[in-house]
């Protein structure tokens, strides 16, 4: 993992307090993990069982290649599931992660519900996921170029409809979760945004695009768009951390 997002995993453990050596989980499942960045510090850090689910056979077999590669054969193994059924038994895990993949998923209250289900009593839930902004007392929904704006976002990115951190802090009320922490990181992310673009700017940015595909061109020039967002105000980093009752 490259430095800055090695720093967030660090992060978010000592924010749900997930970073005690005495309370290291033993088993993780890491819903939404790409190519397995996240399961593989895991392992390295906590010493935990790790179990990665992907919609992607092609990020599941790169995870598994990184796994083998880097002797964590043993501790790091991914899967193609839909993290709305998960394979797993209930109670299975310690620590239950989900990095940047809320914001895929149609229903939020099965994504979340699947959560708990897979969680140990006592097991810690992470979420970091993209949201919008919460709404005021005074508002039914957000404004018509607001939701116009991410309209444009979720067909560049194939996205369902956003929802708020607010709505996973009553999600997680809903199933009678513990310790509830909710925090927007936007300030920390939204540098992020720009940095990309110049990348993807440079001759050897170009190249890479025009070789991945449409869709993933398609994505690239959505980058300005979620600028935008998050100038706006619009876009939150959200992080929402909790506890399964014993």
């Amino acid at each position: 993992m490259i430095a800055r997002q090695l720093l967030l995993v660090i992060c978010l453990l000592a924010f749900a307090s997930a970073d005690d050596e005495s309370k290291w989980p033993r088993n993780v499942v890491d819903v939404g993990c790409g190519i397995g960045g996240s399961s593989r510090y895991l392992a390295k850090k906590l010493g935990a069982k790790c179990e990665g689910i992907t919609l992607s056979p092609i990020q599941s077999k790169r995870a598994n290649d990184l796994a083998l590669a880097e002797g964590l054969a043993d501790k790091a193994t991914f899967h193609v599931a839909d993290a709305l059924q998960q394979p797993f038994a209930d109670g299975q895990f310690n620590l239950v992660w989900s990095m940047e993949s809320g914001e895929h998923m149609p229903d939020k209250k099965k994504f979340v519900s699947e959560l708990v289900r897979v969680a140990a009593p006592g097991a810690t839930i992470i979420i970091v996921t993209w949201c919008h902004r919460d709404l005021s007392p005074y508002e039914e929904s957000l404004r018509p170029e607001e939701i116009y704006l991410l309209n444009r976002i979720c067909d560049a990115y194939y996205l369902p409809a956003w929802c708020s951190m607010a709505d996973y802090v009553n999600l997680a009320q809903s199933f009678s979760l513990q310790d509830i922490k909710a925090a927007d990181w936007s300030e920390n992310v939204a540098p992020f945004w720009p940095a990309v673009i110049r990348s993807a700017l440079t001759f050897k940015g170009l190249m890479s695009l025009f070789k991945a595909g449409w869709k993933t061109f398609k994505g690239a020039l959505a980058m300005p768009l979620m600028v935008e967002g998050y100038n706006k105000k619009l876009i939150k980093f959200a992080i929402i951390t909790c506890r399964k009752p014993e």
